[in-house]
């Protein structure tokens, strides 16, 4: 077995896809948008847990930019925004990415105030309602996509 069949074997075992532009854009970017989000969630519900861990540093934005890049793309990439011009897929992929991230952020902020000042429990909440928030929009995606015909 060659090098390259070797690599090739070795990510599809772990689940990865190959390095190409078209896969870094619409599989990675995304993927590592999802972690920003899951981190974005436990900042807004737990900010002195994150301060711990970056002390001189506010990475609030960095984590919200990269979740607004990931699902941004993820959205651009989707098989109902696929006979829209650029424009129109950019405009449409933007608008869902933004009302996706800010209107958890202020769903966690709603969360926040109800929730009892326990680290623990602001944490697990935040993740657990990112997560579920992920589930619902991709479950949605998914579904607009089933609506347009397969192309034969």
């Amino acid at each position: 077995m060659s090098a390259p069949e070797s690599k090739v074997s070795a990510c599809s075992k772990l689940g990865l896809k190959p390095l190409t532009s078209q896969n870094l854009l619409f599989y990675y970017a995304p993927a590592q948008g999802v972690l920003s989000y899951t981190a974005l969630s436990v900042n807004v519900m737990n900010p002195s847990l994150v301060l711990r861990v970056f002390p001189k540093r506010d990475i609030t934005n960095i984590l919200l930019f990269n979740a607004l890049l990931g699902s941004g793309l993820y959205l651009y990439n989707r098989p109902h925004l696929a006979v829209l011009p650029p424009k129109e897929k950019l405009l449409y992929s933007a608008f869902g990415a933004v009302t996706f991230s800010l209107g958890s952020v202020l769903i966690w902020a709603i969360i926040r105030s109800v929730v009892p000042q326990n680290v623990a429990l602001c944490t697990a909440c935040g993740i657990g309602s990112g997560l579920a928030l992920i589930k619902i929009g991709t479950s949605y995606a998914n579904s607009v996509d089933s609506l347009v015909p397969k192309a034969s």
